[in-house]
């Protein structure tokens, strides 16, 4: 089993900036790629950015050029930096961890970005 606490949510203006932190705890040497799913309001949920444990990203078509995955292994803590932050970026933020046979999910932080 693996659990993950998310931190760093919360109300920022369009425009401004805002950092996500997911603690991994359990399992850890199981995952194969953490990374970060958003929900908005009466959407699916949506891939934001994936890391794989050698190193290569993947990120959101809306997200691009504006929003940096990283990690700390020491602290198993994955990182999502959020920059230039719209309206549309408005969502619960989920950490995932995917293992050799399990996905799992953290209980979400909520990112509201206003006009």
């Amino acid at each position: 089993q693996v659990q993950l606490v998310e931190s760093g949510g919360g109300l920022v203006q369009a425009g401004g900036s805002l950092r996500l932190s997911c603690a991994a705890s359990g399992s850890i040497s199981s995952i194969k790629i953490m990374g970060w799913y958003r929900q908005a309001p009466g959407k699916q949920r949506e891939l934001v950015a994936h890391l794989a444990s050698g190193g290569n990203t993947q990120y959101g078509d809306s997200v691009k050029g504006r929003f940096t995955i990283s990690r700390d292994n020491a602290k198993n803590t994955v990182f999502l930096q959020m920059n230039n932050l719209k309206p549309g970026d408005t969502a619960v933020y989920y950490c995932a961890a995917v293992g050799a046979t399990s996905l799992f999910w953290g209980q979400g932080t909520q990112v509201t970005v206003s006009s």
